[in-house]
């Protein structure tokens, strides 16, 4: 399926081509109603008169208001519209003249049915965890749990893996509490109850006192970690918190005194156990890291928020095994990947990994892209616009229904080219 992703303006003016209802320029001047075109204006007076003018404004790409022309001068290559306060017309500034009965807003509108027509037979390709950002939350199984909550931008899941291996190293199990300097508004004990792995979890109680910048640090045996590139680890809060409010550091000096990695946790859900993934600022300097800590970087108030399992790992090892489709199912009234008891242990303690779709992102602005196919949305668009105006049943003198059914042959064509989704699972 080729999906060249064009902009909403290139396939609005594809379709006010092929509606042959289409003029694109370059103004050589205006003011706030009128236009200048010296160059490729062409016809007698009142040429362009009821048709409709829409301009890009050439420093910022902002487009304004659709306007009617009401006058044109042939001698001067001027037309003329309502005036608008707001936008000014200017050299080099690119405009549409569109004929009648076809409107820019409307070609919009048709572009997005088409992208809607398309859902469920074509989606945006989707992979979670993304590993192209940082920090980003990912799903884990941990040997116990069977639901997971299926990320947002996730419609379709086409396979499911788990990490079997990866190389890696532990800078602190958690088992043990966070003792080395702890700010007075922070209390620090290991939790054997509320945990991930191990013995324990490292639970933070932090006071409503406690104010931005306030540490809790453990010293560790010094470990070279310059071969790796994310640390991850588990983190839960009993509020919601949002991507920075705490941040986890590493220093080769006592105390975290002065870290040489400030990493930013990502946003938390409020009571919700998240394996988070956070790629390493400074890599190449890591090589005696003795102190780690967890710092509080924003007024929470009094909350709890608990650690565990710390480690740091060489993303490009990661060995992904697909986890067999009669090990899982879905529950779609809740949006929740559920795990069969057998795939509790088929993954063991692994992070997982959904590869799929998300539907296709209807257009709303000029600079927006398309995710699917170029050519279906253009010709399905087009078929729309021609069948919109090709009038009553006995009252089309342009054949214009004629010409809606070619354009719309053309998408199905188009559409036929979609990839057979065999594997799918609908989220939703």
């Amino acid at each position: 399926m080729p999906v060249q992703g064009r902009t909403r303006k290139q396939l609005r003016q594809s379709i006010g081509y092929n509606l042959g209802s289409l003029k694109v320029g370059n103004a050589t001047g205006g003011t706030n109603n009128t236009l200048i075109d010296v160059n490729t204006f062409r016809g007698g007076d009142d040429t362009y008169n009821g048709k409709l003018v829409l301009v890009t404004d050439a420093s910022d790409g902002t487009t304004q208001t659709t306007q009617y022309v009401n006058d044109y001068t042939a001698s001067n290559n001027t037309i003329q519209f309502q005036q608008n306060a707001s936008f000014t017309v200017a050299s080099s500034d690119e405009y549409e003249i569109w004929d009648e009965p076809y409107r820019p807003e409307v070609i919009h509108d048709f572009i997005n049915q088409a992208i809607i027509d398309a859902t469920g037979q074509a989606y945006d390709p989707v992979e979670n965890p993304d590993m192209s950002s940082s920090p980003h939350t990912a799903l884990h199984a941990d040997g116990k749990v069977l639901r997971f909550d299926i990320p947002s931008n996730i419609s379709i899941i086409n396979h499911i893996y788990y990490r079997s291996s990866v190389s890696s190293t532990g800078l602190h199990s958690c088992n043990t509490a966070f003792d080395e300097t702890v700010d007075s508004d922070i209390t620090v004990s290991v939790d054997t109850q509320d945990k991930k792995q191990g013995t324990g979890s490292n639970k933070f109680v932090i006071a409503a006192g406690a104010s931005a910048g306030d540490i809790a640090t453990d010293s560790i045996t010094s470990k070279n970690i310059s071969k790796y590139d994310y640390l991850e680890c588990w983190i839960k809060s009993t509020v919601a918190t949002s991507a920075g409010n705490l941040k986890i550091l590493l220093d080769d000096s006592a105390s975290c005194a002065s870290p040489i990695e400030t990493l930013s946790v990502p946003a938390l859900s409020a009571d919700t156990w998240t394996y988070v993934r956070i790629a390493l600022a400074n890599p190449e300097t890591d090589t005696a890291i003795i102190s780690i800590g967890l710092e509080y970087d924003s007024d929470l108030n009094a909350c709890q928020v608990r650690l565990d399992d710390i480690k740091v790992v060489e993303n490009d090892t990661a060995i992904w095994e697909i986890f067999p489709k009669h090990l899982w199912k879905l529950d779609r009234s809740s949006r929740d990947l559920v795990i069969t008891e057998d795939g509790k242990f088929a993954s063991g303690y692994a992070m997982l990994k959904i590869t799929g779709g998300d539907k296709p992102a209807l257009l709303s602005a000029d600079s927006g892209t398309t995710e699917i196919d170029d050519s279906y949305i253009i010709a399905r668009a087009t078929g729309l616009a021609f069948a919109s105006a090709s009038g009553g049943p006995n009252t089309d003198p342009d054949q214009l229904r004629q010409q809606a059914a070619f354009w719309l042959g053309l998408a199905e064509q188009a559409k036929r080219s979609f990839p057979l989704i065999i594997t799918g699972r609908a989220v939703e």
